[in-house]
Parts: C-alpha cells; sequence; structure tokens
C-alpha cells in the first residue's frame, strides 16, 4: 500500500535525482505553485538533480520561456526533457512521412523549429489532411471542444493507412480550475477508430529515455533505485514510472483532486478506493508537492 507523506523532505534524502512532472505539480497552468518550487529548490540545494520530465509538445527551449511566465524559478530545476522534443525527433527521421496534416493552436507551431541532432533530418511540410502522408498532433485546435468533432477526418485518415503521431499523451489538464481536452485525447480516438498513434511522451519509453540522456548530461549516471519520479497522472506520470520501475510519489491535489478528496492531503479512504479503481499502488503519496 502507499505510503501517505506530509513533505517531500521525509523520502527526499534517498534519491539523487528526481524526474518532476511540471502541470499539476509544479504549475497550475497559469501560475507556479510556490511550494512546490520551493521543495525543488530545497532538494536542490541539498544536491539533488531535478529533470522536468513534461508531456509538453513544445522543444524544451519553448518550455523554458513558459515556465518564466508562470514564475517557475530557474533555481528549482537542472533540465528539461519534453515529449515534444521525442516526438520531433521522431518527426525528423521520418515516422510519419514528409507531408503532415498538423493538428494543434498557432502558438504549437514551433514544434516544426530545426533540430540540430538529427543528421539529414527529413524535410517536413504542413499540407491539409486529405493529401497528407501523416499526422502530426500537439493537441486540439480548440482545447474545450469535444475530440470527436475529428471523427470524420480521422476516418478519412484511417482509411489511408496515415499515422499519428502524438506529441502530447495527456488526455486531459487543468488549467486553474478550467479543464482542457490534450493531444492523447485526440490520439485515444484514433486508435480506437482503428488507426495507429505514435506515442512519445509519459507514460511511454522514450521520454524517460530522453530525460536519461539529459540526467547523463549533467554528469549523473544513476541506476533507478536512485530516482524518484513525481507526478499527479495516474495514467502518465505513475503508470510510465512503474513502466520503468521507478518509485514514484502521486501528487493528488492535480487532476484526481475530487476522486481523492484531496483539500491539504488526501482522504485515505478516498485514495485507497481511486487507486484500487485505477490498480496502481504508488511507492508515496502526497496532496501537493511541498
Amino acid at each position: 500500500m502507499t505510503q501517505i507523506i506530509t513533505t517531500l523532505s521525509e523520502v527526499s534524502d534517498q534519491y539523487d535525482a528526481m524526474f518532476v512532472d511540471l502541470w499539476g505539480c509544479m504549475h497550475d497552468g497559469i501560475k507556479a505553485l510556490p511550494e512546490a518550487c520551493a521543495a525543488m529548490t530545497a532538494y536542490r540545494e541539498r544536491g539533488g538533480i531535478v529533470v522536468l520530465v513534461t508531456n509538453s509538445p513544445r522543444p524544451w527551449t519553448e518550455v523554458v520561456k513558459q515556465l518564466d511566465t508562470f514564475g517557475v524559478p530557474k533555481e528549482s530545476w537542472d533540465a528539461i526533457a519534453s515529449s515534444g522534443d521525442s516526438a520531433r525527433a521522431a518527426m525528423f527521421t521520418g515516422a510519419v512521412g514528409s507531408n503532415v496534416w498538423f493538428i494543434g493552436q498557432p502558438h504549437e507551431d514551433t514544434f516544426f523549429k530545426p533540430m540540430d541532432v538529427i543528421d539529414e533530418p527529413v524535410e517536413i511540410t504542413q499540407v491539409p489532411y486529405d493529401v497528407a502522408e501523416g499526422i502530426v498532433c500537439c493537441g486540439p485546435e480548440d482545447p474545450q471542444a469535444d475530440p470527436e468533432v475529428y471523427r470524420a477526418h480521422f476516418l478519412h485518415a484511417k482509411q489511408r493507412g496515415l499515422k499519428l503521431l502524438c506529441a502530447n499523451p495527456d488526455i486531459v489538464v487543468d488549467r486553474g480550475e478550467s479543464r482542457e481536452w490534450c493531444g492523447g485525447a485526440l490520439a485515444k480516438l484514433y486508435a480506437e477508430m482503428g488507426g495507429e498513434s505514435l506515442y512519445f511522451g509519459k507514460p511511454h519509453p522514450p521520454i524517460y529515455d530522453l530525460a536519461r540522456r539529459r540526467l547523463n548530461a549533467l554528469g549523473h549516471n544513476l541506476e533507478n533505485p536512485r530516482i524518484l519520479a513525481v507526478g499527479d497522472g495516474i495514467l502518465t506520470d505513475i503508470a510510465g514510472a512503474v513502466g520503468e520501475s521507478l518509485d514514484c510519489l502521486f501528487i493528488t491535489g492535480g487532476l484526481a483532486r475530487e476522486e481523492t478528496k484531496t483539500e491539504t492531503q488526501p482522504d485515505p479512504d478516498a485514495l485507497t478506493a481511486y487507486l484500487d479503481k485505477e490498480q496502481s499502488n504508488p511507492t508515496y503519496t502526497i496532496g501537493y508537492l511541498r
């Protein structure tokens, strides 16, 4: 059974590095969460390494700009691994062809910025869905709209055998008090319709490989028992950590706030019911990262 803790410092000395989720842990989609940022800063001051592991479809350089806007201090993290970078690497090596139908918001067009680390990258051109060789999905154009609005286009794409590259496997996120659909909801729909969706963020292996490479680049080649994964998504952060054989800290005050009846801490009975329902057993649980 998961161990409920009240502060990260109760267990942090057991780990040399942390893979920490962003949305729902370090910020709420609008502003930084001060206690979480303070906890990560304190951990780093004691010698710990913090790699932010995010399902953001943005390149890591764009994630930094967003963190600055939200007020997440640079003192609270060391490196960033984004699903956007994992997916971009796949795109530029031809995973979904060269002529792609892009699904996303205008600001997500940074996904197509060149990557210096790719030798002889495929030249990518955005085209209408009916002439595309593949699909690149950062998220719905309208995060409030039901993913079903894509069903007709997806049926056509599936019949033509197009693969969908999903740059953000999250199904939903909470922006402040408002819940929004993410790229994972579209990829899930496409797969349920019989199409092939390719995933590069949590809980899938590519982003953890990238996180470890970020860690190695900092001079730290650590075994799994020395790394703690932190996140609020039971199907992404926690499932991914379990799949990678990493200890994990479940933040109940994010996506599962209502189900776990979290105010400052989860209600133990509600937490047990929720974890039983999801068939999950995180190493540790806390209401909010602090």
